[in-house]
């Protein structure tokens, strides 16, 4: 079926770009200097490291007809994990963010910084 082709085709590309991805957050993270951008480089990587590739194999799963009714089980916990997955990550690296300027790790080349004035001392 041409579906089955394409859903194929659109999930073998989604697990290769999230290994470049991937690839490319390893590279920011031993490239950027201060926290928050390696901060960014982590999320960045986490979501089109895991999230892409989930949606991914959730396509190929569903395609796979020699996998029979135990296709559709695969691709929903595949699709779930990549929704859940797409609530905690940035909910997690704003929480580390908001730790880390909270202790005083201010971001180093601020060109704005609109929390100084209201922060709580």
């Amino acid at each position: 079926m041409l579906y089955h082709d394409i859903a194929f085709a659109v999930g073998a590309a989604l697990l290769v770009w999230g290994g470049v991805s991937d690839i490319m957050g390893a590279i920011g993270l031993l490239r950027f200097k201060n926290f928050y951008l390696r901060l960014h480089a982590a999320t960045v990587s986490s979501i089109g490291g895991a999230v892409y590739p989930l949606i991914g194999v959730a396509l190929i799963a569903f395609s796979a007809t020699y996998l029979g009714p135990l296709r559709y089980l695969l691709a929903g916990i595949s699709a779930t994990t990549a929704g859940v997955l797409l609530l905690i990550v940035p909910a997690g690296s704003h929480a580390l963010a908001r730790a880390a300027y909270r202790s005083g790790l201010g971001p180093e080349p601020a060109v704005c910084d609109h929390l100084r004035g209201r922060r709580r001392r």
